[in-house]
């Protein structure tokens, strides 16, 4: 199995465990929320927002092209650190982090 195949599995495993948590149903942000210059656009958009429609978006857009992979990706220390100021339920909490770290191994790995 490619890194690509590999990595879009990872993304729909990633997308079940928000879901699970309830932070993915989420709404579109305005067109101006993504010309923000900030990490994780949080100037503009909460961070599920900016997960759902940036992170994966983007994710999904470089698997389809078959494109390059970014050199690193780390992004689970911010979910983490969200879904505790949050106060998500810790088992949610656990299996969304969970899903963002191998991500992250996907990407910066390969």
């Amino acid at each position: 199995m490619s890194v690509h195949q590999q990595l879009q599995t990872a993304l729909l495993e990633l997308e079940a465990a928000m879901k699970a948590a309830n932070l993915w149903r989420v709404e579109t942000p305005q067109a101006s929320a993504f010309a923000s210059q900030e990490p994780f656009c949080i100037d503009t958009m909460s961070l599920p927002q900016w997960v759902r429609f940036v992170f994966v978006a983007r994710l999904n857009a470089l698997i389809d092209a078959n494109a390059p992979l970014p050199a690193k990706c780390e992004v689970a220390p911010a979910i983490a650190a969200y879904l505790m100021q949050e106060k998500v339920r810790p088992s949610d909490q656990f299996l969304v982090v969970r899903a963002f770290e191998k991500v992250d191994q996907l990407v910066t790995e390969n």
